[in-house]
This record gives structure tokens, sequence and C-alpha cells, in this order.
């Protein structure tokens, strides 16, 4: 039998990790990133940038998970990323660079809070940003394609990591 999220046994945990989008401005991507917040346990979001559309057509693909978990709207990446690190948190980046290590390959930081630096749907994470962050990480792809859409590739990374955390 098929269960619903009434009748499933998963456990509530939520993580140290906090999800910092680089000017990620589609709407159903927020949407969606509200979603994969929730099923992985993140604690909050931060989005950097200016006209972030968390209207309507957020809220279609968030199906109200916006309501659960925290999040706030800041001018720029960077002074996040200075706060977060005097706060004692890990600052990683999700990004193909030709310094990045493969995810599955990288040692989760265990004993303090991580940040996720994701970046803007078609330019990804800004140089500067890149420059700020502890460890740039990317997930392997066997494809004729070296990109995944933001959300997509932010799964990803939330599975390897809450699985090491776990």
């Amino acid at each position: 039998m098929q269960l619903t999220h009434y009748n499933t046994t998963f456990k509530k945990q939520q993580f140290s990790i906090t999800i910092i989008c680089e000017n990620v401005t589609n709407a159903p991507n927020i949407g969606s990133l509200f979603r994969t917040a929730d099923a992985f346990g993140v604690e909050k979001i931060i989005f950097c940038g200016s006209k972030i559309p968390l209207g309507r057509k957020m809220t279609k693909t968030s199906r109200t998970t916006e309501k659960f978990i925290k999040y706030q709207e800041r001018e720029t990446v960077e002074e996040v990323i200075i706060e977060l690190k005097k706060s004692n948190y890990s600052i990683l980046a999700l990004e193909i660079t030709d310094n990045s290590k493969p995810i599955h390959t990288f040692n989760v930081p265990t004993k303090k809070p991580i940040a996720i630096v994701i970046g803007d749907e078609n330019f990804g994470i800004s140089n500067t940003a890149l420059k700020q962050t502890d460890a740039i990480i990317h997930i392997d792809m066997f494809g004729q394609n070296s990109s995944m859409n933001v959300v997509q590739a932010t799964t990803v990374a939330l599975y390897e990591i809450t699985k090491q955390l776990r």
C-alpha cells in the first residue's frame, strides 16, 4: 500500500543547514527549494538579491512548505557569508569549478553548522562569493550536459550532506 505524508514513518529531524541563494529568481524554483528544504530538515533559506518572487507562482510549487521553513531576504550574498563565518558556519559552494571536489568524496564537517551557497539559474555563483567559501563541491554527471537545474542539484547535495550528518 502506498503511504501518504499522514501515515509515513519518517522521523522528523532538523539539521543545522542554511541554504544561501545568490540571485535565484525563478518563482517555481524558489517554491521547489522550500519543498526540498522541508524534506531534508533544513533550518533556513536566505535569498540574496533583488526582486525575489515570493508570491502566488512560488506558493504553487512550495505546497505550503514556506510556512514551515524560516527564510530571510538579504541584499548581498557576500555580507551573509561574512556573518555566517563569524557564527562558525562552514560555507560550502555548490558549483563546478576547476578546483571543486566531487560531493561524494567530500567529508562534510559534522561539528559546525553548514551553509550551502547555490547560484543564479543561468550564471551560477559569482566569483566573489566563491572566493569566500570554505569548499566548493560539485555533483559528478555522466551525460552530455555539464549543468543541472539549481533545485535538482540542491536536492542531490542535501541528500549526500544529510546522509553524512545522520
